[in-house]
């Protein structure tokens, strides 16, 4: 990808900039964007209203206008929100390229990671699901803050191990696209997956299969 990074990340700064407080301003506000996220992530953006997700979180759609001010201020809050929450999850998988770890176990422990973050904020992957449908601006920041820090941190240990003959001669980036989405959608869509098996009730044993599975895509 050759997405320009400044521009759309340098944007969603001032949005969040222009007189108004931070997000952390509004008591319990991480509940409130997570309530927002749910949304998006079940409607999309256009077909989302301020009224819906005040009326889900339990608060004064006024609140919310007087703290984001618009709904965009209020997805690109939502999606700074889950950058901060990834940040620990992409340090330690970037730390692995320097581990003792041989270069097909840093992309084991890699995928662990990826997964218990994931099983742990499974309405992330839905929300990534749908605002990846988005053009202009509001793809471009979620490429900037959420996609790319995880792809080049991710993909490098896939290229190391795949160059060096430790993995299948894949193409890393279908490989990198085809575990981090059928990983998170698996496990984002699972109430689909339930009509017919009895497995994502038994999260344990899920969260398993679904590492074991993606690593016999290795």
């Amino acid at each position: 990808m050759t997405v320009s990074t400044a521009r759309p990340a340098q944007a969603a700064k001032e949005k969040r900039s222009r007189g108004r407080p931070a997000c952390s301003a509004i008591a319990g506000s991480d509940a409130l964007l997570k309530s927002a996220r749910q949304a998006f992530a079940k409607r999309g953006f256009d077909a989302t209203s301020v009224r819906e997700i005040a009326r889900d979180s339990g608060v004064d759609p006024a609140l919310i206008s007087h703290h984001f001010g618009s709904k965009e201020a209020l997805w690109i809050a939502v999606v700074e929100q889950i950058a901060e929450q990834a940040a620990p999850m992409i340090k330690s998988i970037a730390a692995l390229r320097t581990s003792d770890l041989s270069l097909r176990q840093r992309v084991e422990r890699a995928l662990a990671i990826f997964i218990d973050k994931v099983f742990r904020d499974p309405d992330i992957g839905m929300f990534f699901s749908t605002a990846a449908t988005e053009q202009g601006e509001r793809l471009d920041v979620l490429v900037v803050r959420l996609l790319r820090p995880f792809h080049d941190v991710f993909f490098a240990l896939l290229a190391d191990a795949i160059d060096a003959g430790e993995l299948k001669p894949n193409d890393p980036e279908v490989l990198f696209a085809l575990l981090t989405n059928g990983i998170s959608k698996t496990v984002s869509y699972s109430h689909v997956m339930s009509i017919f098996s009895k497995l994502p009730q038994q999260q344990a044993k899920f969260k398993r299969t679904v590492l074991a599975t993606a690593l016999s895509m290795l």
